[in-house]
């Protein structure tokens, strides 16, 4: 199994918040912010732990603004994806 990558953005002023929840399940996946102006984060997703942070990343999707990118779109956004 592989470290899965994704990338998403979001306001700026969760990226801690999300950093903090992630923290709470313990290397499920490791959170880099690659563009703190524009919000685009980079979650590093552990192996075996990606339907956890996918189900995770859908509900906070209802409680914030949040935009699944491309590793493409991450790349264009100012980040070396």
């Amino acid at each position: 199994m592989r470290t899965t990558i994704r990338h998403y953005r979001i306001e700026r002023r969760e990226i801690a918040y999300l950093r903090f929840l992630l923290e709470g399940y313990d290397g499920a996946a490791l959170l880099t912010t690659r563009d703190a102006v524009r919000g685009v984060v980079q979650l590093r997703i552990a192996p075996g732990n990606l339907e956890l942070v996918q189900a995770l990343m859908a509900h906070l999707g209802r409680e914030m603004r949040m935009e699944a990118l491309t590793a493409l779109d991450a790349a264009t956004r100012g980040t070396d994806a």
